[in-house]
């Protein structure tokens, strides 16, 4: 039996470097530097660990509906088997966006974002509800989206 990775020991810089970047992930890391008492060098080397350890990510985070995607909807499964598997399944499509396995009415949930109505259609009839242990879909349209930030910080 294979033991889980340990999650890394973050120290009060590190957390506040991630704080830092979660507000603009552009700044300098010599503004970061100044900011926390470290070099330029030295900010550099930790965000690097910190990435390498997949604690964070920087990436360009956009709305989806100025890029054409018109359709965005959570979509619950319930499953009869291993969700885990399902879930694996799921976070295949380029579509999917967000996967997480849950314990509550649904056994998981995923975030769909499509071009059109006609494509997120397909996407739950066809491949979806085709992943052997799927018993039922159920979506939830988006009708708008009123927060979707980043920046919640440490503990």
């Amino acid at each position: 039996m294979s033991e889980k990775p340990k999650a890394p020991v973050l120290d009060d810089v590190s957390k506040r470097i991630i704080e830092l970047l979660q507000q603009d992930g552009r700044r300098p890391y010599a503004d970061i530097g100044r900011t926390v008492g470290l070099s330029e060098a030295a900010v550099r080397q930790r965000v690097q660990r910190l990435t390498d350890a997949g604690v964070v990510q920087i990436v360009a985070v956009t709305d989806p509906r100025q890029l054409g995607f018109s359709r965005m909807a959570m979509i619950g499964i319930r499953v009869k088997g291993d969700p885990r598997e399902v879930a694996e399944a799921v976070k295949a499509f380029d579509e999917i966006a967000y996967v997480v396995v849950t314990l509550g009415s649904f056994d998981v949930l995923a975030e769909a974002i499509c071009e059109t109505d006609e494509d997120l259609l397909e996407l739950v009839s066809t491949r979806v509800r085709a992943i052997p242990g799927v018993a039922e879909t159920e979506c939830f349209l988006y009708a708008g989206l009123h927060k979707d930030f980043y920046n919640w910080g440490t503990r």
